[in-house]
């Protein structure tokens, strides 16, 4: 029976739904499986990891982790992955984890692929999958090394439903003193308090046919709160300084995959269906018929956003809010 390390991310509180996907598919292939949880509210948490899978649960609350540092956050994955005898390590393909990972897979001679698709443990055998070429074509990825790094994107992999009253042993890990050589002094969030784009399972994404700033807000914001959406943008509004680089989807933004991808005045440039192709079901709403968002449109509607989007906002409301 092979052994699994999955490194849970928190957010606003709660263990990330990527993690979540992680711990349920280990569970599916009946590995062994062990989770790692960083920060002050590790200790908290531990308890609803053992309910999607962990059958022992590594934790680190040291105040010192409340911001991500490579150098002692590396300590504390590399002691968990010693604890743990785990040669296949798991975790979503976030800021912090695609940092982090190649860190401590150089130092132990892993592999590692990164920003994957697909899934399949077999053992100690791990099969991925990765898009390359802005997705135009995947590549299946097989591992030579002893240790296997594995970075999922999120909303790709299903989540078991909890198993109620399951619990785990917790280990504590001390973080040793370090002579740091970078110290976090501040971290500024965005002012949303909506999940962020890569974990987020509806996305209204509106792009340049929306003409201003204000205008992009007015339309779109009413529709995103009515679905618990997420705002996301095309690369043309970021640049024009409509909103911050945060919210651009596409690929130098970020890579998208959720249930629902809703793209208002996105004409579909390759750059920017390189980040959200995978979505369950995208809608697209655009005045030109011709539009390559509508390639890849699971529906289209042909016409002006500003017309259609206040519609589907008033219909929505009707069905959620009864």
């Amino acid at each position: 029976m092979s052994k699994v390390l999955v490194f849970c991310e928190i957010s606003n509180s709660k263990i990330k739904k990527g993690s979540l996907e992680l711990l349920s598919t280990a569970k599916n292939s009946n590995s062994e499986i062990s989770a790692l949880c960083v920060g002050p509210q590790a200790k908290n948490l531990a308890g609803e990891l053992s309910k999607y899978g962990a059958q022992q649960v590594f934790i680190c609350d040291s105040v010192d982790l409340e911001h991500y540092n490579p150098e002692s956050y590396s300590q504390v994955l590399q002691k968990a992955i010693n604890g743990s005898g785990a040669k296949i390590i798991l975790g979503s393909a976030s800021t912090l984890a695609r940092d982090l990972f190649p860190r401590v897979a150089t130092k132990l001679s892993g592999g590692i692929a990164s920003d994957c698709v697909h899934l399949e443990i077999n053992g100690d055998n791990v099969i991925t999958r990765k898009p390359l070429y802005a997705g135009k074509c995947s590549a299946q990825v097989e591992f030579k090394s002893d240790y296997k790094f594995v970075l999922m994107r999120a909303n790709q992999l299903p989540v078991n439903s909890p198993e109620e009253g399951a619990s785990a042993p917790v280990e504590d890990i001390n973080l040793e003193p370090m002579d740091l050589k970078t110290i976090i002094k501040e971290v500024v969030h965005g002012t949303s308090e909506k999940l962020d784009l890569t974990e987020a399972n509806i996305i209204v994404s509106g792009g340049r046919g929306l003409k201003d700033a204000e205008s992009f807000k007015t339309l779109l914001e009413p529709l995103a709160d009515t679905l618990g959406a997420t705002l996301g943008a095309s690369r043309a509004i970021v640049d024009a300084g409509w909103v911050d680089h945060g919210m651009q989807v596409g690929q130098t933004g970020k890579t998208v995959g959720p249930s629902l991808y809703i793209a208002c005045g996105i004409s579909g440039a390759i750059q920017h269906l390189a980040g959200m192709q995978d979505s369950k079901v995208i809608v697209a709403i655009n005045s030109d018929p011709d539009a390559p968002i509508f390639k890849k449109a699971t529906y289209g509607l042909v016409g002006d956003a500003f017309e259609i989007v206040p519609k589907l906002t008033e219909e929505f409301k009707k069905l959620l809010h009864h």
